[in-house]
């Protein structure tokens, strides 16, 4: 398995069936190898009973996310909830997610917006479709309907 100097085995992520090549590089080398891709070492895990071992007996070592230093300048020196370490503070922060975020009596108070930029959405789609069968390009469509939607639930 060819690793190039400072890029190690990040040639390798060009490949576009990159399952595929997973699936090859464990046929060679096992259900648990190591790729250099950068700075970075990744592990990727093929076998089924490997990967719960790894998120059931093994989870405390393998939790942790990698401190970069874009999560450091973006996310407040790992301070939220995707980029904080395990521990206390992570526990307390998912808490008060689980509790004042994402509560069935909170998610349903914003039934009301959800429904009116689902409404939304569905008139630009009525109004731009001037013929019987028009393409729509509704990735960016769904793209403004969920962002729309999470700041008229942030700003009310």
């Amino acid at each position: 398995l060819l690793s190039l100097p400072i890029i190690g085995h990040l040639h390798l992520l060009i490949n576009p069936s990159l399952h595929r090549l997973f699936l090859e590089l464990s046929k060679k080398l096992g259900p648990i190898f190591s790729l250099q891709l950068g700075s970075h070492l990744a592990v990727i895990v093929s076998s089924l009973s490997l990967v719960e071992e790894c998120f059931t007996k093994n989870d405390i070592v393998l939790d942790n996310r990698p401190n970069l230093l874009l999560s450091k300048r973006l996310c407040y020196n790992h301070t939220t909830l995707i980029t904080v370490p395990y521990g206390d503070y992570w526990r307390n922060l998912r808490r008060i997610y689980t509790i004042e975020i994402f509560s069935p009596n909170r998610i349903n108070k914003f039934h009301g917006i959800r429904k009116d930029e689902m409404r939304r959405l569905l008139l630009k789609l009525y109004c731009n479709s001037h013929e019987v069968f028009a393409k729509v390009e509704l990735k960016s469509m769904f793209a403004d309907l969920t962002f729309n939607n999470l700041m008229r639930m942030m700003a009310g």
